[in-house]
């Protein structure tokens, strides 16, 4: 029977991919800066910051990529809503004169420069270069995962070096205890933050988890704000997010890798699927 089954399914899927294709285009950017910048204008005339993340394919030298994050320092520095870039340091090979030229850039418009979290093997080189660049721009910040058991003391580190936290529940399981709760870490994480920290992004849609990690640093009088990720359905979250007084960021990947990551993602979380052509549906409807 799967013998059976399995062609009809690739043929099914085969016939999705043109509608996927297109139905993506609501909540996916293009490839290109400017397809990210397009989306981030429309999210700077609503009074939605943003945040640009170039996502490299394996064959982009790091050259390239430290042109891309450059000029999406550039971009986001024409906008009204403070925007910052979240670079991926494994990208540029932790380079030292690459992260540094970023960072100049970063800071001649006043703006964050984050690093974003990869496999649990990239945080101690990501750190170190964190470390490296501290002499030379005072608004770093950093992703901490909430299921990594080392990070309510990376948390700790960032706290004393001055440095933002981002918390996600993270995509890399932890070495040392795979089948940990990345919700629990989550709030782990936020614990560490609460009361201390100057600011605090929750990157998260996981609403109940959302709520709960904010209203923890809410109550313990520490600034905050809610970062989703395009690509994903959001209205929900911003609602919860305006309900309790927060604000919202939008992180916008672009990139050659960009739209098969996202398109990967589609295929591995079916229900996305559904929400993507249902809202193409409507918007169709509509334009008719």
């Amino acid at each position: 029977m799967r013998a059976l089954l399995q062609p009809a399914s690739q043929l099914a899927h085969a016939a999705a991919q043109p509608l996927l294709q297109f139905a993506s285009r609501s909540y996916v950017p293009g490839p290109r800066l400017a397809d990210a910048m397009r989306w981030a204008a429309r999210m700077d005339r609503a009074g939605i910051a943003v945040t640009l993340g170039y996502f490299n394919a394996d064959q982009t030298p790091p050259s390239q990529t430290t042109l891309e994050n450059c000029g999406a320092i550039e971009a986001l520095a024409r906008l009204r809503h403070p925007g910052y870039l979240s670079v991926k340091p494994p990208a540029l090979a932790y380079a030292g004169e690459a992260l540094l030229a970023i960072a100049v850039g970063a800071k001649q418009h006043g703006q964050w420069l984050h690093f974003d979290s990869h496999g649990p093997q990239t945080a101690d080189p990501t750190i170190q270069a964190l470390e490296a660049l501290r002499e030379h721009h005072s608004r770093l910040s950093l992703t901490v995962p909430g299921r990594w058991t080392r990070s309510p003391a990376d948390a700790e580190w960032a706290l004393s070096r001055g440095i933002r936290v981002r918390v996600v529940k993270g995509q890399w399981s932890c070495p040392e205890q795979p089948e940990a709760d990345p919700a629990a870490g989550f709030l782990s994480v936020i614990d560490r933050l609460a009361g201390k920290a100057p600011e605090v992004a929750v990157a998260t849609h996981d609403i109940p988890l959302a709520r709960e990690a904010l209203t923890r640093l809410l109550r313990a009088g520490t600034a905050c704000e809610l970062e989703l990720l395009c690509g994903l359905p959001r209205r929900d979250a911003v609602a919860m997010a305006r309900e309790l007084g927060v604000p919202v960021r939008l992180y916008i990947p672009f990139g050659e890798a960009w739209i098969p990551y996202a398109l990967g993602q589609l295929r591995r979380h079916p229900r996305m699927i559904a929400w993507v052509i249902r809202d193409t549906l409507k918007a169709l409807v509509r334009a008719a």
